[in-house]
């Protein structure tokens, strides 16, 4: 099924996406993987935002972080979601291929660094990333970090 997307800055968000891309990250990052965290750390205002919607509803999403905001020198993807409703049916490849992309046009060419839930190292390996770094937990979930050169 085919996604409409969306690339806006924070400040663009309209309260209705803002809601979506809340409620998703809420859904799935606190709810399913119990995990209590604070999911506003002050870095969305700075991010580019992207929102896949299916049918006018929210699918997956993630934040392109600049350089130097996560990472001295390097650009990052974060707060990669995408809803139960639609894994394993290649949401998830589309979001992270469109990260990609939306990176290299926002902020030019250069490294990608994300902080990867472990037993996703062979999705994002898929993208070209490398681990780059230990196993480390956080909130509770082992994470390494990975990059794309």
């Amino acid at each position: 099924m085919p996604y409409s997307k969306i690339s806006k800055a924070f400040a663009e968000l309209t309260p209705y996406e803002m809601y979506d891309m809340l409620r998703l990250r809420s859904e799935v990052f606190v709810v399913e993987q119990t995990c209590v965290f604070l999911d506003m750390d002050n870095k969305d205002q700075k991010c580019q935002h992207l929102l896949l919607y299916q049918n006018d509803e929210l699918v997956a999403t993630s934040r392109l972080v600049p350089p130097g905001l996560s990472y001295p020198d390097a650009m990052s993807i974060g707060r990669i979601v995408t809803s139960m409703a639609v894994r394993g049916k290649g949401a998830g490849k589309f979001l992270v291929d469109f990260s990609i992309q939306e990176c290299y046009r926002l902020y030019g060419s250069g490294p990608i660094k994300i902080g990867a839930q472990l037993y996703a190292k062979g999705f994002y390996e898929a993208f070209g990333f490398v681990q780059s770094g230990p196993v480390y937990d956080e909130d509770g979930i082992d994470h390494i970090e990975m990059t794309k050169v």
